[in-house]
């Protein structure tokens, strides 16, 4: 392993500790001894990094500091282009110009050796299945949720039936044929499933709603038998 490969390794394995952690546990993480790992530490306070901390009491990181110039592995490079070329070719127009927008830049601060990797990497997404056209601008939804604000949404089920709710926005899933607005339904008193391709109008309201996103989310997947997502 190489010695910028190591750092991000740490650097990796500090992100994932939000209380101090010890050397012994770091080190173990990532595979080094305990004098290589007070040896990392040091280089990377050198380079800006805020981890806070001694032997013997352990290391926090503190939030904002990212480790120039970033460093993949080729299978990492190819995971960032393959999820990339995915949204690119299957979400709506805002995301897909993001997603290109976004591994643009990733290539242009890669160091050369990489960059070809991530311009010519050989893996490709297949057709789909036609997703139908929303009437409500899919970025409205996902400002809802990043804001916790309520919506009020003009919806049609599949029966046809009309109703109007007030609903507590906190995911928006993609699949190959259709999206789903996850939310707190108000109306029914617990989360529904909206496919957003029958939401005929939607608004923001005022305030937040009151309870976080991710405890929505963390209820949503504990009733519906899901684990949380890996890191």
């Amino acid at each position: 392993m190489s010695r910028s490969e190591r750092l991000f390794d740490l650097l990796h394995a500090l992100r994932q500790h939000r209380r101090p952690v010890s050397g012994a546990v770091l080190a173990g993480e990532i595979g080094v001894s305990l004098r290589t790992l007070y040896r990392d530490i040091a280089s990377l306070q050198a380079l800006g990094a805020c981890i806070e901390g001694e032997p013997g009491v352990g290391y926090v990181l503190k939030p904002g500091f990212l480790l120039p110039p970033l460093m993949f592995t080729p299978e990492e490079i190819e995971a960032l282009v393959l999820g990339s070329r995915w949204v690119a070719d299957r979400a709506d127009g805002r995301l897909s110009s993001a997603a290109r927008s976004a591994l643009a830049r990733i290539a242009a601060i890669l160091p050369e050796s990489l960059r070809e990797t991530a311009e010519t990497a050989p893996l490709l997404i297949g057709p789909g299945t036609p997703v139908p056209a929303d009437a409500v601008d899919p970025g409205l939804l996902r400002t809802a949720i990043r804001a916790e604000r309520k919506l009020v949404l003009s919806y049609r089920d599949g029966a046809g039936s009309a109703s109007e709710r007030v609903v507590w926005p906190f995911a928006l899933a993609y699949f190959d044929a259709v999206r789903i607005l996850l939310a707190w339904c108000e109306l029914r008193q617990d989360v529904r499933h909206f496919r957003t391709d029958r939401i005929a109008a939607a608004a923001l309201l005022d305030g937040r709603y009151p309870k976080r996103r991710q405890a929505l989310l963390k209820d949503w997947r504990r009733a519906e038998g899901i684990g949380e997502p890996h890191a």
